[in-house]
């Protein structure tokens, strides 16, 4: 007899095997929700506990303000001896950086502040690479780098990366050494105050300004007025706040490498252990172009050539001791920071544009870079 199918009786395909992964991937994709959630609570956590801690100590001052900050170890040596180096970089701007209000000033006034505390720290290494920011942040940072080497006898050396242009030679200026690679991209020495004007935009699409104020001057700068709408006298209190912001420029430049050269007489006898005086002819150089770092050297707005390494040793030397630690102070991570690696960025306001979208300056500020208003 026929062992086949029946007649008119297809068999199907055999059933798919059943399997477990994708069990495997709920379990999965829970573990990784639950794991984000736990240390944004934690994160959360950390954040209350350290501000009740600083509100019971009395606000943000006193040690609080520089307890919260993590001493690195960059470099070991076998002695007690710390060089801190502290970090300039990118835009130099106060836009907060955390829902606490903190901002590179503040930042920068805490490392100052836990280098004075410590004995053993005997020299403060800045590491300059930016391309400049505002003129207001820019000047606050010069006045606490100022302040602190007036107070302590801790040299403070400046080491110039690969970009320390306008407002990042501004911060550097009052360091009692400068150190910049040959390559370098400095100078850059001036001010800029720019905008868009927008009317003739607005006209193409039949917009119009409805516009009531209290003084002839109060829309000044106003992107919707039309070019013959500025006057001349407009034009005038413009340049004279840019004029006068660089004059302030020129004269922190000035003040900082004389007061370093001054600084640098009592460590030896040598003339090229005293820095390199400004050359007579430094001011027809601060027009806004760029130098590199050996064009600097030769108009005296820098003492030295080299690395980083340079720079330490140079550290070493005007602080007069045979070795120390390289430390660093880092900033704790807490509950606003997971925000800012997961890519919120709605707090900053100052951008580096390319073009490809309007950037987001407030009106009225004037910048140390001109490649932040572009």
């Amino acid at each position: 007899m026929p062992c086949g199918p029946a007649p008119g009786r297809v068999d199907g395909p055999p059933a798919p095997k059943r399997s477990g992964i994708s069990g495997w991937w709920w379990v999965v994709g829970v573990l990784v929700v639950l794991g984000i959630g736990g240390v944004l609570v934690v994160g959360y956590v950390s954040d209350q506990v350290r501000t009740m801690r600083v509100s019971a100590m009395g606000g943000f001052g006193g040690s609080s303000r520089t307890d919260e900050l993590r001493e690195v170890v960059l470099r070991p040596a076998g002695t007690r001896n710390k060089i801190v180096v502290m970090d300039l970089t990118g835009i130099i701007s106060g836009d907060p950086w955390d829902y606490m209000g903190n901002t590179l000033v503040t930042h920068v006034e805490r490392q100052l502040e836990r280098a004075a505390q410590d004995p053993h720290v005997k020299a403060v290494v800045v590491r300059v690479d930016s391309p400049g920011g505002e003129v207001l942040a820019s000047d606050e940072i010069y006045q606490r780098l100022q302040a602190f080497q007036e107070r302590h006898d801790k040299p403070m050396v400046a080491s110039m990366g690969r970009l320390a242009a306008s407002g990042g030679y501004y911060v550097a200026a009052p360091c009692q050494w400068i150190v910049a690679h040959e390559l370098t991209i400095t100078g850059s020495i001036g001010v800029i105050m720019q905008g868009y004007n927008w009317r003739g935009l607005m006209d193409k699409v039949g917009v119009s300004p409805q516009v009531f104020k209290s003084g002839d001057l109060k829309d000044m700068l106003s992107p919707s007025k039309r070019e013959e709408e500025i006057t001349s006298e407009e034009r005038r209190i413009v340049q004279d706040l840019v004029n006068e912001t660089f004059e302030r420029f020129k004269s922190v430049v000035e003040e900082g490498r004389g007061l370093a050269r001054a600084r640098n007489e009592d460590n030896s006898g040598e003339e090229r252990d005293r820095g390199r005086a400004l050359a007579r002819s430094w001011e027809d150089y601060a027009d806004g172009r760029l130098l590199s770092g050996k064009e600097a050297w030769t108009l005296g707005m820098v003492d030295e050539l080299g690395n980083f390494d340079t720079a330490v040793e140079r550290a070493r030397r005007l602080a007069g001791i045979q070795d120390a630690r390289l430390v660093q102070y880092l900033r704790p991570m807490g509950f606003g920071s997971l925000f800012r690696l997961f890519g919120q960025g709605e707090e900053a306001r100052v951008t580096v544009d390319l073009g490809i979208a309007m950037p987001n300056l407030r009106a009225g500020l004037y910048f140390l870079a001109p490649e932040l208003v572009r």
